[in-house]
């Protein structure tokens, strides 16, 4: 049978949008900051990818900081600053903060001091929308960008950043946005692109087929593409739940992201079910993809009062905008005969 891909949290399937503007830009010539015909071609359709951006992002384009992608933006906003943030952060965010942000088990954050914190706007693994404070410094916007209505300019954050293979655009490429007149200090230095803040040549190809994705994913948000996905998503729960009745679906009383669902079912380890899974044909995960293909105990579930070995049972399911309702139960029929047999053995 045909592989089902259920793993969009950790990246995305390339849309045909971007990859038509990565085509077409992949024959200019020119190097962006060239005063010559072909160095304003390269410059024009970067400028127009920027501008897709700002719009989708409710942002605006003179804000918007090009760089190789959201842990490079992290670092950007995050390094030598000494900001708060919560055990619940992507590493990328985690590595540059004090953790000592409290999470309740709903996996909601307490944030004090907002212009000394940094506070996700939804997680990757569990897919837990936060509600961000007035005044936030920093805000990881890599999951919700896309899934979720959102407007930087009206959300009263400082920075925010995203990454293009999150909504349908390539890997190796993502972006810092910035409050107006708040500034950055170059952590690349050199030629002074990307108006001082990231130095070195754009990578032009990357960023046409960024801006294509973003213009695409706006378009999906508003035609109701994300509230097909839920109700898919609350099929799947709903069969995963008859099925077995000892899982927990984490978060499921709260807000979430349209597309994911993270189970913990006690005793199945998430790695055997993930290898299960992929031997029957579907792709899905464990957990964060950003640790060099290691699977372990959730950091986040852990921050959520979780017990290190519930975390290690945890399985991630997250949807796209391609995902058909028979695809999810072609998954929660073979999800549903390796539990049997996984509660087989322990009886």
């Amino acid at each position: 049978m045909a592989r089902v891909y259920l793993d969009h949290n950790a990246t995305t399937p390339l849309r045909r949008e971007a990859r038509a503007a990565m085509v077409a830009a992949m024959d200019l010539v020119g190097n962006p900051s060239s005063v010559h015909a072909e160095g304003r071609a390269a410059k024009a359709v970067m400028e127009r990818a920027r501008s897709q951006l700002a719009e989708a992002l409710g942002a605006q384009a003179a804000d918007i900081v090009f760089v190789s992608g959201a842990t490079e933006a992290a670092a950007l906003a995050l390094a030598g600053r000494g900001l708060h943030g919560a055990g619940i952060e992507h590493d990328a965010v985690r590595a540059w903060v004090e953790e000592d942000l409290e999470v309740d088990g709903l996996g909601r954050v307490a944030v004090s001091d907002p212009a000394a914190s940094t506070l996700q706007l939804a997680n990757s693994e569990t897919g837990i929308v936060q509600d961000l404070p007035e005044g936030l410094a920093v805000s990881d916007w890599t999951q919700g960008f896309g899934k979720i209505p959102v407007a930087f300019d009206w959300s009263g954050v400082d920075m925010a950043f995203v990454s293009a293979h999150k909504i349908g655009g390539p890997k190796g490429i993502g972006a810092l946005i910035l409050r107006r007149g708040l500034d950055v200090e170059a952590r690349i230095r050199g030629g002074g692109q990307e108006m001082g803040r990231r130095s070195g040549t754009e990578n032009l190809i990357g960023i046409a087929g960024f801006g294509a994705a973003a213009q695409a994913a706006t378009q999906d948000l508003e035609s109701g593409v994300w509230d097909r996905v839920a109700k898919l998503r609350n099929i799947l729960e709903k069969t995963l739940d008859h099925s077995a009745r000892d899982t927990i679906f984490v978060g499921k009383d709260g807000a979430r992201l349209p597309n994911t669902s993270l189970m913990i079912t006690p005793g199945w380890k998430g790695e055997t079910q993930v290898m299960q899974m992929d031997l029957a044909g579907f792709a899905v995960s464990a957990g964060s993809a950003c640790s060099s293909g290691k699977v372990k105990a959730s950091s986040v579930l852990r921050a959520m009062g979780y017990s290190e070995t519930e975390a290690s049972c945890a399985l991630r399911v997250s949807l796209g905008p391609e995902t058909t309702e028979a695809e999810v139960l072609s998954f929660a029929e073979a999800w549903a005969a390796a539990h049997e047999r996984f509660a087989r053995r322990g009886r």
